[in-house]
């Protein structure tokens, strides 16, 4: 296995190879899990071990592996299935939430993208779980290159977006990427909620823990966007999960 783990280094180096890396990442999937488990290695040594592993296609077929559950078309399509009874429920609340979500709802409510409707929904989500969505989805502008990198070298995890200064969630951004341990993992993503989804499959792909400051919201892409592990709700996401069943 480790003489085809090698082999996979070079493979991915070559264009138009995706079937010779799938079927390798296939045959060695026991042994890598077992590395992965076992050893704890960090995230720099993972991807200098297993770069394919690195990529959004691989993503989804190792959580494939793992759960039996497509990744990110079971969370988009739950996601998409939600949305309107979540604006409902997180629109409601009052105090502080409704203060600090006031902005991502406007600009909600002026938007048809479904690219961006997601993305003001998971943030929305985020506050109104009480933790702090600046913190998960960390947006930075183009113009300050080194101190972004230096900004995110000291991030645990989260998904960053960087846009060109001026522009709003209405344009497109320059990159939407994810670190992990200060580890750029994957980037050019097409969507904040496409990385949120490979976001929680790489949590599962490489063992990790739910960051405790994001622990409310992963707890609901789990438990309520991928529906795993539902009997074992805190009080928090048990509620939330009570009121939108009510509404269907």
């Amino acid at each position: 296995m480790e003489k085809v783990r090698l082999e996979l280094l070079t493979e991915i180096g070559i264009r138009d190879n995706e079937r010779v890396i799938a079927d390798k990442m296939a045959n060695t999937f026991a042994y890598r899990r077992h590395e992965v488990v076992n050893q704890e290695p960090s995230i720099q040594e993972l991807k200098d071990r297993w770069p394919a592993l690195f990529t959004q296609k691989e993503i989804n077929t190792e959580f494939q592996r793992l759960m039996a559950v497509p990744l990110e078309w079971k969370f988009m399509a739950q996601l998409d299935m939600h949305s309107s009874q979540l604006i409902k429920v997180i629109r409601a609340k009052g105090g502080a939430t409704r203060q600090k979500i006031a902005n991502i709802m406007d600009t909600l409510d002026q938007t048809v993208d479904i690219n961006h409707r997601r993305e003001c929904v998971l943030k929305a989500l985020t506050i109104f779980l009480g933790e702090d969505a600046d913190g998960l989805i960390k947006e930075y502008l183009d113009c300050g290159a080194d101190d972004v990198q230096r900004d995110l070298e000291e991030v645990t995890m989260a998904v960053y977006v960087i846009r060109k200064e001026g522009e709003g969630l209405q344009e497109p951004p320059e990159d939407i990427g994810i670190v992990i341990e200060g580890v750029e993992v994957l980037h050019e993503l097409t969507s904040v909620a496409s990385a949120c989804a490979l976001l929680l499959g790489l949590i599962y792909a490489l063992n990790l823990a739910y960051p405790k400051p994001f622990r409310f919201t992963f707890e609901v892409l789990q438990k309520i966007f991928m529906q795993l592990d539902q009997h074992k709700m805190s009080p928090k996401v048990q509620n939330l999960y009570i009121k939108l069943q009510s509404s269907q």
